[in-house]
């Protein structure tokens, strides 16, 4: 029998490691790829479930009609009645936050606006506080009322306020959605 010598015997050994290597290589390839395609697997299981999900609580939300509230819209037959239910929400809201309400009035809507919106521009007097709770009243609750505009300026007349809460003039671009109704 032959006896390999030492240089064939390392060149065996140097191609079986490099075998094992390349087995290993590709071993780990389909490991890899099995585990990604798991993970897709998952990750589409659960996007079709939060979108059941979504579908459903959409469906709820339509058959409630949770879109918005009634209140949340001027209800009125005409245009001009609904800018009154406007100004009239408008000079509750300064009485209640002590403020004092100059004027309104209609102002001209823009092209882009829909047949549904009103727009109105209001000009009034109040302290720095009195406006931060009106405003926040005005944006928060109903009807929804929309501040679009908003020019603030001392007023120059010499009161006896403090320089913390001086009087301010306020003027509002204001927009409110109305729904034709029958009030």
């Amino acid at each position: 029998m032959i006896k390999p010598d030492r240089e064939q015997a390392v060149s065996v050994g140097v191609l079986a490691v490099l075998l094992f290597i390349c087995a290993a290589a590709v071993g780990l390839s389909f490991q890899a790829r099995s585990d990604a395609a798991q993970e897709l697997d998952d990750r589409r299981d659960r996007l079709t479930r939060l979108e059941a999900r979504a579908k459903a609580r959409s469906d709820t939300r339509v058959r409630s009609g949770a879109a918005a509230p009634v209140t949340a819209f001027l209800d009125a037959p005409t245009q001009g009645l609904a800018v009154a239910q406007l100004q009239a929400h408008l000079l509750k809201l300064a009485d209640v936050h002590h403020c004092l309400l100059i004027s309104s009035g209609l102002e001209s809507t823009k092209r882009d606006d829909p047949a549904d919106s009103i727009r109105l521009q209001a000009t009034m007097e109040a302290s720095l506080q009195s406006l931060q709770a009106y405003l926040y009243q005005l944006e928060s609750a109903t009807p929804y009322v929309f501040v679009d505009t908003l020019t603030i300026q001392l007023t120059g007349a010499a009161s006896p306020r403090t320089a913390e809460d001086p009087l301010l003039r306020v003027t509002f671009g204001l927009r409110a959605l109305w729904r034709r109704g029958t009030a």
